[in-house]
């Protein structure tokens, strides 16, 4: 295989404890994550133990407030420490994602009591989180779901089950929609469940193409009774606190593209400088070089435009439109740049022996999570030419 170390990434960071945390990352994926990521990947072995010493290094809380334990990080830095994280293993960036989007909604629409009792724990005490919005017969059209929450006392019960849940079985906390009112979007309210809250299950995980050391299964609420001092925000708000979640999870996903995309392009990179056919390295080739020109350059383009929906959310700016164009495009880059980095590897990239497969496996989830990318080009459309139908 070839042991040409990738150059690192040369990012254009606002502070310099932000580059200070960007070395901290790249030390700690370089060390703890991509030595073993092939491995674990392959047994589908889900690496608690790093998620332990990102929590205990800040890392899990990064852009939220110092007084509840987060790092106040701009989400500008952030995603590109998202994006280191992900170069080294999917399975890590997309988690450090999804544990984001799962603290949102208390972070955003919890109580100062709320915030208080809780978020210390999950930002940096070593828990993990999951989101839970989709449900088997409710995915794209989320507002449709049909897990109840009905009011008892001063308790909620829930009753009904979640899908495609990252994390589902391993969390210690779930952000759970459930329908406390009326069909549509304005009959759901956000909860904050225990991890081992009576009553709650998950299914075995999914047996996926790729991604395989994260886990991904179905959460059951059978009865579980949540105290209404765990309800995130007004009844009939969870709705709107799903989408103001999504809009910044979006961001994570592109990141994450960005990286797997970066990881492949370094790979593919030096492969060709060290394999040689008729007498030279197959870098010589000009029909190589300009494929691997194309493939730096969409990366570039993909990083630069999660950068600007970033830094337009970090000056408190609507930036909902640029992050499902973040979405989109980045992690429609990250299938071709996947796709070509198999290709330059030719028969090697299409084994195991090599981490390009992995790559492009792994690619093509990003397309589907967090939103289709079918549904980025509805939200953008939205915002263009304004709602269907009217």
């Amino acid at each position: 295989m070839p042991d040409r170390a990738p150059q690192p990434v040369d990012r254009q960071l606002p502070t310099d404890e932000a580059r200070d945390l960007i070395s901290l990352v790249r030390d700690i994926a370089q060390r703890e994550i991509a030595p073993s990521a092939a491995e674990e990947e392959d047994a589908g072995r889900f690496p608690r133990e790093v998620f332990t010493l990102l929590s205990d290094s800040g890392l899990l809380g990064l852009p939220y407030d110092a007084e509840y334990g987060g790092g106040e990080q701009p989400y500008e830095v952030y995603l590109q420490v998202l994006e280191e994280l992900a170069a080294a293993r999917l399975t890590v960036g997309l988690g450090v994602s999804v544990h984001t989007l799962a603290s949102y909604a208390l972070a955003a629409y919890g109580t100062k009591e709320q915030q208080v009792e809780h978020l210390p724990a999950m930002l940096g005490g070593g828990l993990l989180g999951a989101y839970c919005l989709s449900e088997p017969a409710s995915g794209s059209d989320a507002a449709s779901l049909r897990t109840k929450a009905v009011r008892d006392g001063d308790d909620w019960v829930l009753t009904g089950t979640k899908a495609w849940i990252t994390h589902g079985g391993i969390a210690d906390f779930y952000t759970v929609m459930a329908r406390t009112g009326a069909e549509g979007p304005r009959g759901i309210t956000a909860f904050l469940v225990p991890g081992d809250a009576e009553g709650l299950s998950a299914a075995a995980p999914e047996k996926k193409m790729g991604l395989k050391g994260s886990p991904t299964a179905q959460v059951h609420l059978d009865g579980v009774r949540v105290p209404d001092a765990r309800r995130l925000g007004e009844e009939g708000q969870g709705f709107a606190i799903a989408l103001s979640a999504l809009d910044s999870g979006r961001l994570g996903i592109a990141a994450c593209a960005i990286g797997v995309a970066q990881a492949a392009l370094d790979e593919a990179v030096s492969y060709a400088a060290e394999r040689r056919q008729f007498g030279k390295p197959i870098s010589d080739f000009q029909g190589l070089r300009f494929l691997l020109a194309d493939m730096a350059t969409q990366i570039e383009a993909g990083r630069s435009l999660y950068l600007t929906a970033a830094r337009l959310r970090d000056a408190g700016l609507p930036f909902a439109k640029q992050a499902a164009m973040a979405k989109l495009f980045c992690t429609d880059t990250a299938m071709r740049v996947t796709t070509d980095a198999v290709q330059v590897l030719g028969g090697y990239g299409y084994t195991a022996d090599f981490p390009a497969e992995r790559y492009m496996r792994e690619a093509k989830v990003l397309q589907i999570v967090e939103g289709t990318n079918q549904i980025q080009r509805m939200v953008i459309g939205r915002h263009l030419a304004g709602p269907e139908g009217r």
